[in-house]
């Protein structure tokens, strides 16, 4: 079970202040918390793609690269690459870059992206959302597979046995697929052999159950061993040294940062403290307490859904830096053996 963290760069105003980390703050902020999150021990850290003026994250492979001669052992990886809106050699090359400063700790999560800034800046068409995804993943994985591609699509120039450079030190580079509950791209994933992460940041955990089972009934049906698939989550949360500190200064940065998603995305109903309470319940997708509390919360999550990883979005809104970093030491120096422990106890067992 690997636990790690995830963040989009948040740069957004402080909802009591008013104060904003400006972009650079915001970057050489997250180098840091990647520097501690390797020295608490946790297993990986992840920056989501976005092209909007609240988060600083448009180029996830660049701040990984700076963190990654600072770092020994932790995995560094794209949460998520807005593969539809990119160029599959580029991103390939990127991350193969960074796998090599980093001696082999890069990852790459493919997501086609609730977020749709990148497609105008980009210049694609929205009409083409899911075929781009498609088209896109297919030469990622012939890319990784092969020095030398020849290639043929529908909405990139094609490619006549010409190399790519350089070449990760992983072979095959880790490819994930990112979800945010879609079946297809269950299916897909599980089609294709390739790790999933799902985002679960509403409702219960426990509903996404059938989207696992989903995921391997098609791995199986394509061959594949689904005893050594990878499943992650990633889901918001925030750690402090009693449930009630965690609780109270997680709130107004989320709840700002959710009704401003929510009047974008017309979800009508504001996000308020009981919605917020109730996501903090053992069976909910926040995961806000005291070490004790957010491990029994994964824990459960093992159970339900046999992940096999866990990210933990901590700066859903802007959260005071020195809070933050003590978020990811108390993951790292505390969660993270509790629940190894008790995993241990209870699989060991079975």
């Amino acid at each position: 079970m690997e636990i790690g963290i995830s963040t989009f760069l948040e740069a957004t105003p402080h909802p009591v202040t008013g104060e904003r980390v400006n972009h650079a703050e915001r970057l050489r902020h997250a180098v840091e918390e990647i520097v501690v999150a390797d020295q608490a021990g946790l297993d990986v850290y992840g920056i989501g793609e976005h092209h909007r003026s609240d988060y600083a994250g448009s180029a996830p492979a660049v701040v990984l690269a700076a963190a990654a001669s600072m770092t020994e052992r932790i995995r560094l990886t794209s949460a998520v690459t807005v593969l539809s809106s990119d160029d599959p050699v580029r991103v390939y090359q990127e991350f193969a870059t960074l796998d090599g400063i980093s001696n082999g700790r890069a990852e790459i999560m493919a997501g086609r992206g609730s977020f749709i800034e990148s497609f105008p800046l980009f210049g694609y068409d929205l009409e083409h959302y899911d075929a781009l995804f498609e088209e896109k993943l297919e030469l990622l994985l012939k890319v990784r597979a092969s020095e030398k591609v020849t290639w043929r699509g529908g909405h990139r120039p094609a490619i006549h046995n010409l190399g790519v450079y350089p070449r990760a030190v992983q072979h095959p580079l880790p490819v994930w697929i990112a979800s945010g509950g879609n079946p297809e791209s269950a299916a897909r994933a599980g089609m294709l052999g390739l790790p999933i992460a799902f985002a679960i940041i509403g409702g219960m955990p426990e509903r996404f159950a059938p989207l696992v089972e989903l995921y391997k009934r098609a791995a199986a049906k394509a061959g594949h061993d689904v005893n050594k698939l990878h499943i992650a989550t990633h889901s918001h949360g925030f750690v402090a040294d009693t449930t009630e500190a965690a609780a109270e200064a997680f709130f107004l940065p989320t709840q700002a940062q959710m009704n401003v998603i929510g009047r974008e995305r017309g979800w009508g109903q504001p996000y308020d403290r009981d919605t917020y309470d109730a996501a903090r319940s053992l069976r909910g997708a926040l995961y806000v307490g005291d070490p004790e509390y957010v491990a029994e919360k994964i824990v459960l999550l093992r159970k339900n859904l046999g992940v096999t990883r866990f990210f933990l979005h901590v700066n859903v809104g802007t959260m005071p830096h020195r809070e933050v970093l003590r978020a990811i030491e108390l993951l790292g120096t505390k969660v993270a053996p509790i629940v190894h422990r008790e995993l241990a106890r209870i699989e060991g067992s079975e």
